[in-house]
Order: C-alpha cells, then sequence, then structure tokens
C-alpha cells in the first residue's frame, strides 16, 4: 500500500476506510512502515482528528495486531477497571481480588508511571518475588482458578500499541483524544472484557486538567467501548489532591493491603467501593447503585478479599514471608523526614502535582520509560484539605535514599501545602458518572 497517500490523506482532512487502517496497522506492526512515516501520520491525526468510525477501525485494528486473551466459558463475567493515572491511584491493588471475591473474573492487565504519574506494575514490583511478566497460558489459567491475575502485556499483546505510543510520547502526539482512546480501549479489548469501568481524573496531576476535558475523554472512550460490545462506564474523579495518605510504589502497597483490612484512608475506600459497585450494576447483578455499594462493603468486609490477595501474590511467584516482613516494618526507606505545620488552621490546599513531583526526584518516577526507579522512597501521613491541624502537626512524611535527597524534598514539598484560618468549601472526590 502506498501509507504516504494515506498520510496526505489525513493532512487534508480526508476520512480513512476501515480496510484501509486495518492494512497500514497490518504493515506497520510488520516493521513494512517505517517510523518516521507512522510520526507523521500521528501528527495529522493530531491536528485533524479521527471520526468515530476511524477510532473505532484503528482500535480494533490494534487489538488484533497481536494476541488476544481467550477464555473458557463460564458464568463469571470479565471486568475490569482502568485509569488515566494519577498521584496516590492504588485502587487496582485491592480492587482486583475484591472484585475476584464478589464473583467476577479479572484479567487486569496493567502498565508503569511515567513522569509523575504512578504505575500499577511499579507497585507491585516493590513486592519480594512477586512477577508481573507472565505468559498468556499463565494469565488464562490464573484467572480461571482464582479469579484475578494483575500484570503486564505480554510481547504479544497488541504489539501495534506498543510502538505507536513510544512514537507519540517522542513527536509530542500524546494529547490526542482518539489515539488515547485506542491505545487505552485496544488493550482492554485484548481481555476480552464483558464490563469495564473507567477513571478518567482531572486537576493539577491528571493528564486531563479540566473536568470539561475528562468529560470529553471519557464520553469517547464509553462511545467506542459500547461500540465494541463491551458495556462501559466513565467515572470523573478529582486529582488535583493525592489519593489516600501514601504516594510512592511499596508505600500505596502498604495502603492497599490497609484499605482490604478495612483500616485504609476514606477516599481511597470510596473509590474501591464505587468502582466495584458500578460493575456489579453493569453485569445486572444489583438493582441500584446503593444495593450494589451494600454487596461491596459486605463482601471487603468479610476478609475474603484480603485473603484472595495473598492467594494472587502466591500465584504469581510472590516471596510471601519477604513480604509479610516487609509489610510489618515500619520503613523502608534508609531515611525519613516530617513536614511540620508552620501555624494551626485549615489545611486548604494539597497539591498532587508538587507531591507527585518531590516523588520523582526522590527517585521514585520516571523521566523516561525505561528508567530504574525506587520502590522505598515516597510520601505518606499526607494531610488533605479541610483538616485541621495544630501547629507543628506533620503535613506529609518523606521516604527517601539519602539525608540530601530528603532535606531537598523538604523543601520542595512546603509549596504543596497551605493553611489558612478557615477551611475552604470541599471538592467533590467524584464529579460525574458517563454511561
Amino acid at each position: 500500500m502506498n501509507f504516504l497517500t494515506l498520510i496526505e490523506g489525513k493532512r487534508e482532512g480526508q476520512r480513512l476506510a476501515t480496510e484501509q487502517i486495518r492494512a497500514f496497522i497490518g504493515e506497520f506492526t510488520a516493521g513494512s512502515i517505517p517510523d518516521y512515516q507512522m510520526a507523521a501520520f500521528l501528527m495529522a491525526v493530531y491536528f485533524r482528528g479521527l471520526d468515530g468510525a476511524e477510532t473505532s477501525a484503528l482500535t480494533l485494528a490494534m487489538r488484533d495486531s497481536g494476541d488476544v486473551l481467550k477464555f473458557p466459558k463460564d458464568r463469571r463475567p470479565l471486568v475490569d477497571k482502568h485509569s488515566t493515572g494519577g498521584i496516590g491511584d492504588k485502587v487496582s491493588l485491592p480492587l482486583a481480588p475484591l472484585l475476584a471475591c464478589l464473583g467476577f473474573r479479572v484479567p487486569m492487565i496493567s502498565g508503569r508511571g511515567l513522569g509523575i504519574t504512578g504505575g500499577t506494575l511499579d507497585k507491585l514490583d516493590a513486592i519480594p518475588g512477586f512477577e508481573t511478566r507472565l505468559p498468556v497460558e499463565h494469565i488464562v489459567r490464573q484467572v480461571q482458578e482464582i479469579g484475578c491475575v494483575m500484570c503486564g502485556q505480554t510481547e504479544r499483546m497488541v504489539p501495534a500499541d506498543k510502538k505507536m505510543y513510544a512514537l507519540r510520547d517522542a513527536s509530542g502526539t500524546v494529547p490526542s483524544i482518539p489515539l488515547i482512546t485506542a491505545s487505552i480501549l485496544s488493550k482492554k479489548l485484548a481481555e476480552s472484557l464483558e464490563a469495564l469501568v473507567l477513571d478518567v481524573k482531572f486537576g493539577t496531576a491528571a493528564f486531563m486538567s479540566t473536568p470539561g476535558e475528562a468529560r470529553r475523554l471519557a464520553r469517547a472512550m464509553v462511545a467506542l467501548g459500547r461500540a465494541c460490545g463491551v458495556n462501559t462506564r466513565a467515572i470523573l474523579t478529582d486529582m488535583n489532591t493525592p489519593l489516600g495518605r501514601a504516594a510512592g510504589n511499596w508505600l500505596e502497597v502498604k495502603e492497599s493491603v490497609a484499605c482490604l483490612e478495612g483500616r485504609g484512608p476514606a477516599d481511597l475506600h470510596e473509590l474501591v467501593v464505587l468502582f466495584a459497585a458500578q460493575l456489579v450494576l453493569q453485569t445486572g447483578r444489583a438493582k441500584n447503585l446503593r444495593a450494589a455499594q451494600t454487596t461491596v462493603r459486605d463482601c471487603l468486609a468479610s476478609g475474603a478479599p484480603r485473603r484472595k490477595w495473598e492467594e494472587m501474590l502466591a500465584a504469581q511467584g510472590a516471596n510471601l514471608e519477604a513480604y509479610r516482613q516487609k509489610l510489618a516494618g515500619e520503613n523502608t526507606a534508609p531515611v525519613c523526614v516530617d513536614l511540620k505545620a508552620s501555624r494551626a488552621g485549615y489545611v486548604t490546599r494539597c497539591d498532587a502535582r508538587i507531591i507527585g513531583e518531590v516523588i520523582r526526584e526522590l527517585g521514585g518516577g520516571r523521566l523516561t520509560r525505561d528508567a530504574a526507579i525506587d520502590h522505598e522512597v515516597g510520601v505518606d501521613q499526607i494531610a488533605k484539605p479541610g483538616e485541621r491541624v495544630k501547629r507543628q502537626a506533620v503535613l506529609a512524611r518523606i521516604h527517601a535514599a539519602t539525608t540530601a535527597q530528603a532535606q531537598a524534598a523538604l523543601e520542595q514539598i512546603k509549596a504543596a501545602f497551605a493553611i489558612s484560618a478557615r477551611p475552604a468549601k470541599a471538592q467533590r472526590l467524584v464529579a460525574e458518572t458517563i454511561v
């Protein structure tokens, strides 16, 4: 095929046919189309966009560029959740075993973080021995046997997306709603899902800075998911403030376990229950959201999801003895320092972006996709907006590899917090549900 003609056509705003899209994705995956031409095409899409039919064709072609998970018939629905990412966003960790205990199958294929945004696989890598690189056969077997898996995509799953994402990242074309939609949903559709719930975040530390931007992306993904036969919903959530009281890979694992044990922070508990309840509702297992939430809370309180979590860890090679010893310890980073309030009053700001930047500088995040990270560093004991604090109360605790890094982080993180004599108006964690 003459790919240059397609690039020129899209540059001029022409609509591409489904067969054209499938053909060039196949050739690109096979290595017949050079990266510089695909980068030019992505730039044309960035400026000209794709309509619904083009986006659907691109998504399905990317899904079909590699292996698609195939599961035997089962009464348990196949479901998953995806987040657009944020600081302290560890919802997936307690959610997967909870959903398994609610009678779902959860083939949760996750990704790594980039920049200040944390990745689920990086959090899981903080668990001694836990293996996130699994062959397709293991993924299917584990989902069938214990109900859930949390791993990365295999080399043979959605290879077109892997190659295209690298080019988007290098060519400045990441912020394109059709390309974001196709990237996310091609991976989720490769899981053969029946229902999917999306956490689309907005705010200072989110990819979409405003609710309006998040709404446009959410509507595009919901429409495409449904068009592809997956019952899809999206929830818009605030990411101006970190989720929970801990951010950083191992610290978030600890907080996830606390959530499974009923000791987690209220905002994390709220989202875990909400996303599980939405999937209960989407699959017809409850008459309304309130009934679904009651079912979910009862399951979480039973302790079964906590046990399922360790069953999943063992199935993926975790050293449970080393994990439990690590979990029982107070700190795993060599240095811990506290940021204390200089005055009494109400916390009115806790800027998630600044906290994310601090964690990245400590070594807990990446500037490039291949950079090594320190799983032990991070920030916990985070004071949240609306809380009253006394003078010298802890606003945040920094976990660092060295004293110098801890002190630098201490100076940087001060700008994340504001304290006033009066409380600010409370911000809603959940802004909207898109169905």
